[in-house]
């Protein structure tokens, strides 16, 4: 199940939960690799690595979005920006 945050959205919060990976975060809120999950380390692009439990800042201060490289309902759609529309 994909989700997408249209600029219909009025930033209720409902999409949060239903994300099954966790990738889905309020404005504001620092967001982790594990979220929520035993993952223990990540691998980057460059070839380091972090551990999953690092807090990472806020993609937006004000309205929910989504970490796209979290996401492995998004199939195809694996991009290096966030897409955030506001209402």
């Amino acid at each position: 199940m994909a989700i997408i945050i249209t600029e219909e959205c009025i930033n209720c919060g409902a999409c949060e939960p239903e994300c099954p990976n966790t990738a889905i975060y309020e404005g504001g809120i620092e967001w982790t690799w594990a979220g929520g999950t035993s993952l223990t380390k990540v691998e980057l692009e460059d070839g380091s690595s972090i551990d999953a439990k690092t807090n990472i800042e806020p993609v937006s201060e004000e309205f929910y979005y989504i970490v796209p490289d979290k996401c492995t309902e998004c199939t195809g759609f694996r991009f290096r920006r966030v897409l955030l529309y506001s209402s």
